[in-house]
This record gives C-alpha cells, structure tokens and sequence, in this order.
C-alpha cells in the first residue's frame, strides 16, 4: 500500500496565506497608533496620519508606556511601539486572491536579506564541499566517537541551545545541517534527530533565553522592567528544559539504533534519502587529514567562530554575514586553486540548491503581511487583551502563556513581537498585580513552545534542509512541546508567587 504523500512546506504556507485572509473577511480591521524615534523627535502614527512629539520622557508617561526614553535613542528598540489604550476600528481592508498571490513575493522583498544569506551559505558549502575537507573530517570524527555517539547529542544540543538562549542563534544554524546530517546518519541515526538536535536546540533557546538581545532583552526594556530582573530563574529553566529536551531526543535516538524501522520518517515517508548522500567509510579505517585539509577545515571552523564573533561583539547581522560567506568561499577557491570559471559555476550551484529554502522563507513572510495589510493583527491582540484584564494573577499569566503560544502562529519574529504587544500586555499585568518579569517570561515561553511547530518560523527550511515531513516532525515533537508547557507552567505560577 503507498504512503500518501505530506504536502509541500509551500503548500502548507500557501494554506495558511490562504486562512489568514479569510480571517480578514472574518475578523473587524483595527489597529494601534504606534510610536517611533526619528531625528531626534517621537513620531505618533495614528491611521497613516503622523504627530511629532518632544523626545523626552514625560512624553512616553503621558502615553502610559513604560519605557526609558534611552532606549529608543541608543537604538535598543528601532521598530514601531504599539501605544496601550489607542486601538481604534478601521474599515475594512478585506484581502483578496490578487493579495493571496502576491503574499509571497511581498514575502520574499520583507526576507531578501535573509534569502540572500540561505543563497550565500549554499554557494559557500558547494566550494567547499568540493575539496572533500567535510568527508573526511567527518570520516573522522565518525570513527573516534564510534561507541559515543549519544555525547554528540548531548554537547551540540546544549551548545545549540546555549547559542540561542545568549545571543539568540536562529538563521544562522541553517548552516549546520549538511555537515551534522551525514555525521547523525553515520552514528545510526534517522533524518529527524539532526533537526531535534539543530532546530530543536536553538529553539529552545528562545523559551529559556536569559540574554538573547533580540527576544529577552528588548520584551523587557518594552515592558518597563531590567531585563536582569528575573535573570536566575530563567538561568535555571536554561538548564531544566535542556536536560529535559536532550533526554527526549537521547530515548528518541536509542530506539531508532536498535530498531530503524521505528524511525517517524520510515512510518511516515517511507525510506527517505539524506539530500547529503550518508558516510559510506569503513569506520574501522582511521582516516588520516593532510596539511591542506587541516587548512581547509581550519578554514572552515573560522568562519563560524567569526561569524557568532561578529554577531555578539561587532552587531552583525544577515548582510555581513552574507558577505564572510562570500569571502570564505573566495579563500576557499586560493586554497584550492580553482578555477575562475569553476569557482563561479558550484557557487551559483550551491545557491540553487537552497533556491526552494529561500522560497520558503519568504512565502512565510507573506502570512504576517496578509494579517497586517487586513489591520487584524492588533485586532487579535486586543481581544485578547480584554479576555485576560479581569483575571487572577495565576490564571492570568496561565492564559497569557496560552495567548503567546496562539500569537506565535502570526507572528513568528521574537522582536516584532515584543514591540507589537510587551506595551500593552505590560500595561495589563501591572493593573493584575503580575510581576513584569513574568509577563516577559510568557512571552518567552510562549514563543518557545510554538515555535517547534509554527509554519511561519523556521521549521520549514530546516524541514527541507534535512528532508524530513513537517508531518513526520509533529509525531516527533508534540510529546515534547507538551511536557515544555508543563513545565513553562509551573515556573510561571511559582514566579508570581515569588
């Protein structure tokens, strides 16, 4: 009996694109006024119509917004802040099939720094690739951790998650599933466990994240609070949900080495390739690294140490991480000697590779420019707003969690999602008597949990990358997710108690 085939990741999006704009025809349009920093000034949008304002702090608590006017000046918070208690009905701005086809491409142009640097790391990885460095350094690798597998679990899950949880690592570790595919294949795993492993790991980094500047820190300075404030209990959820996640993925990868036919892919797809070929040597041959590929490899580490480098320290994002890519594949050509022309062909190679990657990515986008062109994002948030203002603190901050998790599905950027709702939810749990680190807390686990599943985040690439069925992924991960709201609960309740 054939399997039925799981639709596309761009079907998927399509479907959503689709759903979203009928919640358009559904839903009354309405929306925030928002407040910005230009030249020196604040700028109040109210329906397209904008009022400059003095730039002092008097001005943010006459609008009952809980931030320091620093903020805005340092460059801290550079989006537009929702005001809290100026949501307004618009008519409505029904979306359309002409607005359904052209979600994606709007998509792609909100995403081209982010489809850039997918292109750019494909291009990068086929150089490189070819000079067979990967190979036999994971050759390598595979035979002295050969009996110890489940360590390479245990420390690239922890360091992925740590990498998310202090600096806030997400496009970036797109880069690592063809090298750890092949490596997990090797060690007798299945396709999934590289991803629980990768995107699992870096995703939790939101939920426990105690620095990440872009989810942590900026809720917190939107929210009116330190974001120290609060600083040990998610230090120890950091641990807590990690250990918890790490054994999960460990129990997970036992049985698939004992039994392969247990894996979710097999069930679920069938007998599925790795898009990066498997490791085929003889483990039981040491394999010896010449001088070049040493160089290589070296190389090879470099660019990514620089690039976490560049991120944390030097305020890095996705253009200049593009062009490191650039430049390592051009010193990996030197290396190598290639030619020009060769050069030229496997990097545009490598690019195409990722071309349907990137077309997810920005299809994605196109989900949050369909709600945002109906004006029913901030309708969301507001009816939302109003179901939890009457609560107790513990139910309060049980269903703000449970509205984060709900948010998620729209919105799927950390900051974006500070900015357009930390003001007014802030403003909500100081009137419940909810401590702020907490609502930030929500907000964080929230995001964390939706985030393993949400079409509009990067499970989809990280699908694709890997070749794995997003159907496949929910058998995977849903025990999980459950067992992490569980656990996000408890903390919660315990730290408005605190």
């Amino acid at each position: 009996m054939l399997k039925k085939t799981p639709p596309s990741p761009l079907v998927v999006l399509m479907l959503v694109i689709v759903v979203a704009a009928i919640a358009t025809w559904l839903m009354p349009a309405g929306q925030y006024d928002s407040l910005s920093f230009e030249n020196n000034s604040f700028v109040v949008t109210e329906s397209g119509k904008q009022t400059h304002l003095p730039f002092a702090q008097k001005t943010l608590d006459s609008l009952h917004m809980l931030i320091r006017a620093e903020k805005f000046k340092n460059g801290d918070i550079r989006k537009p802040v929702s005001i809290p208690g100026t949501y307004h009905r618009l008519p409505q701005n029904r979306q359309g099939p002409v607005a359904i086809l052209e979600a994606p491409l709007k998509g792609l142009y909100d995403a081209v720094e982010i489809v850039f640097f997918i292109l750019f790391i494909g291009g990068f990885l086929n150089v490189f690739n070819s000079s067979g460095t990967l190979e036999k350094s994971l050759f390598a690798l595979s035979h002295n951790m050969r009996g110890k597998e489940k360590w390479l679990i245990i420390i690239l899950t922890f360091l992925f998650s740590f990498a998310g949880a202090s600096y806030g690592m997400a496009e970036e570790a797109l880069v690592f599933y063809p090298v750890m595919t092949p490596l997990f294949l090797a060690a007798g795993y299945d396709l999934i466990v590289p991803v629980a492993v990768i995107f699992a790991g870096t995703n939790l980094g939101v939920l426990s994240s105690f620095s990440n500047p872009f989810s942590t820190i900026i809720a917190s300075q939107v929210a009116g609070v330190n974001w120290t404030d609060g600083l040990t209990g998610r230090i120890l959820m950091f641990i807590v949900s990690t250990f918890v996640t790490i054994a999960y993925i460990l129990n997970y990868a036992k049985k698939i080495k004992a039994n392969p036919e247990l894996s979710l892919v097999y069930r679920t797809d069938g007998n599925v390739k790795s898009p990066y070929g498997t490791l085929e040597n003889d483990s039981n041959t040491k394999q010896t690294l010449g001088t070049k590929t040493r160089l290589l490899l070296f190389m090879f580490l470099g660019t990514f140490l620089m690039m976490i480098f560049g991120v944390v320290y030097l305020g890095w994002w996705l253009l200049e991480m593009s062009a490191l890519f650039l430049v390592s594949s051009i010193i990996t050509a030197l290396i190598l000697r290639m030619k020009e022309k060769i050069f030229i062909n496997k990097f545009i190679q490598g690019a195409e590779s990722l071309l349907g990657v990137s077309l997810i990515v920005g299809t994605a986008r196109g989900v949050t420019i369909i709600l945002n062109n109906g004006y029913i994002s901030d309708t969301i948030l507001y009816y939302s707003a109003n179901l939890v203002s009457h609560l107790s603190p513990a139910l309060f901050i049980i269903i703000m969690l449970i509205l984060y998790i709900i948010f998620t599905i729209f919105i799927s950027s950390s900051s974006g999602m500070a900015v357009v709702t930390m003001p007014i939810m802030g403003s909500l749990a100081l009137a419940a008597g909810v401590p702020g680190r907490e609502i930030v807390n929500a907000y964080l686990y929230g995001m964390g949990i939706m985030g393993f599943i949400t079409p509009t985040g990067l499970i989809l690439p990280s699908l694709a990358l890997a070749n794995v069925s997003y159907k496949a992924w929910i058998k995977f991960i849903y025990p999980l997710m459950i067992i992490l709201f569980v656990l996000c609960s408890l903390f919660l309740i315990i730290g408005i108690k605190l």
